[in-house]
């Protein structure tokens, strides 16, 4: 046995467990409205050419923040699996607990707010609603395509508190611009915001398929998870970093509660006749 290389590997456990993660200042990366009027400019899409809103899936329910489906990778995802799984049922609780599990849609588009410009380009997240009202004003040829660089449109977004699906949150309504304008008459300006965008797919971790089979496995079974003594999956600070700034009105699933230890087992049972299949 080398005993320096144990002090080595002693002092590098050491000095990691010291290491302070640097914080993310999410306000930096996304546009969360609060109460008021914002004039903004939604930008093309660094990383989609062709379309400006980038369509992202979450599972919600399984951690503190959202957790991204591997389907954004077009790759299988375990929970998603599951989910369709239980549709073949002829039972009504399974069906529920696939729509509870089911990965949910959010969408993003990079923009620039005016006045705020020296914060760059960063993400505003909307539902369905906003992303349908959108593309409607792009299919309009009376609009077309308003994320043009010189003859693209900015957009008002007013944005109020409301009750939404029974929770206080803020409801954003939207308005496009009547007049024509560049995305800005700073050539370097423009060359930043169209070049340095956040990736929504870059910001959150993604989990490996084992990794959320095993979400799902614990999640289905709370009782067991709860008995358990082992660490657990995320450290708080990475809990906090994968929290990323949502919009107040996101989608909220709960974990799935199951009245008697028969039930219980019957959905670990087909969970795991999934897999072994």
């Amino acid at each position: 046995m080398d005993l320096n290389l144990a002090k080595q590997k002693l002092a590098a456990a050491q000095n990691k467990g010291n290491q302070t993660r640097e914080k993310i200042d999410y306000t930096k990366i996304f546009f969360k409205p609060k109460p008021g009027k914002y004039q903004v400019r939604i930008l093309p899409n660094k990383y989609d050419k062709a379309w400006p809103i980038r369509e992202v899936q979450f599972h919600y329910g399984f951690a503190k923040g959202p957790i991204l489906a591997l389907s954004n990778w077009g790759e299988a995802d375990p929970i998603a699996d599951f989910a369709k799984q239980l549709r073949k049922s002829s039972d009504k609780e399974d069906w529920q607990l696939a729509k509870k599990i089911e990965p949910k849609s959010r969408f993003f588009a990079a923009v620039v707010v005016r006045g705020e410009e020296h914060l760059g380009a960063r993400l505003w997240e909307f539902g369905k609603l906003t992303n349908d009202q959108l593309v409607g004003i792009a299919a309009d040829d009376d609009y077309g395509d308003f994320t043009d660089i010189t003859d693209g449109r900015d957009f008002t977004i007013e944005a109020t508190e409301d009750v939404v699906a029974g929770r206080k949150g803020i409801k954003c309504n939207i308005r496009v611009k009547p007049k024509t304008t560049p995305i800005s008459e700073d050539a370097a300006l423009v060359e930043k915001l169209l070049n340095e965008q956040p990736d929504i797919l870059g910001i959150n971790r993604k989990y490996t398929y084992d990794a959320l089979k095993d979400i799902l496995t614990k999640w289905l079974n709370p009782e067991e998870e709860a008995a358990a003594t082992e660490a657990p999956i995320a450290s708080k600070d990475e809990e906090e970093e994968d929290d990323f700034i949502n919009e107040i009105n996101k989608p909220v699933v709960p974990a799935y509660s199951l009245e008697n230890n028969a039930a219980k087992t019957s959905n670990a049972d087909k969970f795991d006749n999934l897999f072994n299949d």
